[in-house]
C-alpha cells in the first residue's frame, strides 16, 4: 500500500508539471489518478496495520522538532550544553516565544540525510543529552516557564562509552526531575517514541501523539528477537505491542491523538501543527489555572495509575 501510494504521488506530480490550461487531455488524466489516490488514501488511513504505522512514524520526511518550533514560536533562542563540557546534538531546546509568551522547548532531533543523521545520531541521545534536558528543566522551572517536550527518538544510545557514562542514571535522573517541576508540561510524541530515550522526555500534565507516531518499551526488531530470537519478525511483533496512538490512547496511557492528514504528517505539516498550536493555546489556559502543586500532585497521581486494574 505504501509503495502504491508513493507511485500515485509521483504519476501526480509529473502530470501537473506538464499540464496546460487547454491540455483537456491530461487534465482528465490527472483527475483520473487523483480519484484513484483518494480511493488509496481512505483506505489505508482506514485500515493500516501496526507495522505500517511504524514504517510511518520512522519516515526520514516527517517533520522534526526543529520544525515545530519554526512553525510554532515567534522566536527561538537554541541554548546548548550540559554545563558539564558536552553537547548532544540529538538533543535540540532553547528558549522560545509562544503568543508571547516565554516557553522553554525541548526535543529529540534526527536529520533529514545520512550526513546529518550522523552529527545528531539519528536522535539517539547520549548521558550529556539528558543532562541538557536537565539543565534546561531547572532553568524554566526557575523562571517559571511552562515546558513544551517533543519525543522522537528509537531510544537512547545504547554503545559502551553512553554506559559508561551513566546512560541509565542520566535517564533516570530526568523522568525524576519531570515529576519535580511545577510548571506546565506538555509532552509530543511526533514519531518514534523508543523506551527510556522517550520516557525521558514523557513525563507531562498531558502527553499526546500523532496518529501514525508510535510510543512503546522497545523497537519491534528488539521485541522480537527477545520473544523469538528473530528479529525479521517486526510484522508480528508490532502487531502484540500495542504501540499504536490508539492502543495507547485505550490504555490510558496517552490524553489524546493529533489526526494526521490521510497521507501522513510530511505530506502537510503546517496542518499538524496548527493542531498542536490549537492545543498547546488550550492545554496551557486550563494548567494556568492550577496552583503548582495541585499541578504537580495531578501529574504525580496521572502516572501512578497507569496499568492499575
Amino acid at each position: 500500500m505504501e509503495e502504491m501510494l508513493r507511485q500515485t504521488l509521483k504519476s501526480i506530480e509529473a502530470l501537473q508539471a506538464q499540464t496546460g490550461a487547454e491540455d483537456t487531455d491530461v487534465l482528465g488524466e490527472l483527475k483520473e489518478i487523483e480519484s484513484q489516490l483518494q480511493a488509496l488514501l481512505l483506505r489505508q488511513k482506514d485500515n493500516r496495520t501496526p507495522i505500517e504505522r511504524v514504517k510511518m512514524a520512522r519516515r526520514v520526511e516527517r517533520p522534526t522538532t526543529a520544525y515545530y518550533i519554526d512553525a510554532l514560536l515567534e522566536e527561538f533562542v537554541e541554548l546548548k550544553g550540559d554545563r558539564t563540557g558536552q553537547d548532544d546534538p540529538a538533543i535540540i531546546g532553547g528558549i522560545g516565544l509562544f503568543h508571547g509568551r516565554p516557553v522553554t522547548v525541548i526535543g529529540h532531533q534526527k536529520g533529514r540525510d545520512t550526513q546529518e543523521n550522523i552529527h545528531r545520531n539519528f536522535g539517539m541521545p547520549q548521558p550529556s543529552g539528558y543532562r541538557k534536558v536537565m539543565r534546561l528543566m531547572e532553568q524554566a522551572e526557575k523562571f517559571r516557564r511552562p515546558i513544551l517536550l517533543f519525543i522522537d527518538t528509537p531510544g537512547a544510545h545504547c554503545g559502551i562509552r553512553a554506559e559508561e557514562q551513566g546512560q541509565a542514571e542520566a535517564i533516570a535522573r530526568c523522568i525524576r526531575k519531570g515529576f519535580m517541576l511545577t510548571v506546565p508540561v506538555l509532552s509530543f510524541v511526533i514519531g518514534e517514541g523508543g523506551s527510556g530515550g522517550a520516557l525521558a522526555l514523557g513525563v507531562a500534565d498531558r502527553v499526546y501523539m500523532l496518529e501514525n507516531s508510535i510510543y512503546s518499551i522497545i523497537s519491534p526488531e528488539g521485541f522480537a528477537s527477545i520473544l523469538w530470537k528473530d528479529n525479521t519478525k517486526s510484522t508480528e511483533a508490532s502487531a502484540i505491542m500495542k504501540l499504536t496512538s490508539f492502543d495507547l490512547y485505550e490504555g490510558g496511557i496517552v490524553d489524546g491523538i493529533i489526526d494526521e492528514p490521510q497521507a501522513g504528517a510530511d505530506t502537510a505539516p503546517e496542518e499538524v501543527a496548527e493542531k498542536i498550536r490549537h492545543i498547546l493555546v488550550r492545554d496551557l489556559k486550563e494548567l494556568d489555572m492550577l496552583d503548582p502543586a495541585t499541578r504537580q500532585s495531578l501529574r504525580f497521581h496521572k502516572y501512578r495509575i497507569i496499568g492499575a486494574l
